[in-house]
């Protein structure tokens, strides 16, 4: 096909959003199976950058499963992994977890926590 910068913008859009890479292909699946729409994934991915590959087991379990913890709902967490996605990008357990037990303690609830985490993760 035309090299990149030849292809219209949509299909070069397109071409990032289709991507084969293996890890990516793996999130994206996985992400799937837990009822992650197709919009969402897009959404996700758009959001993540241009190379969505987090690890599934290092990272995306990990970070679904402590805002499960959390209290979070089904519904909020596919809502913080869409609009926030680079959270899979952090540590959890050397920035997430730390800064979550300060902000609790200044008075914030988890679902506020999350949100400040993933927005601002240093």
């Amino acid at each position: 096909g035309a090299p990149p910068a030849a292809r219209p913008r949509a299909q070069r859009r397109s071409s990032l959003l289709d991507d084969d890479d293996a890890a990516g292909t793996m999130a994206e699946a996985y992400l799937s199976s837990l009822g992650f729409s197709d919009d969402e994934l897009g959404k996700i991915k758009l959001r993540y950058g241009s190379s969505f590959r987090p690890d599934v087991e290092d990272k995306v379990k990990p970070y679904l499963e402590w805002f499960s913890e959390l209290g979070l709902t089904d519904l909020e967490v596919h809502q913080v992994v869409a609009n926030y996605p680079t959270a899979f990008r952090m540590r959890l357990d050397e920035t997430s977890k730390p800064v979550a037990l300060w902000l609790k303690g200044l008075g914030m609830d988890d679902s506020q926590v999350v949100k400040m985490i993933v927005k601002s993760p240093n």
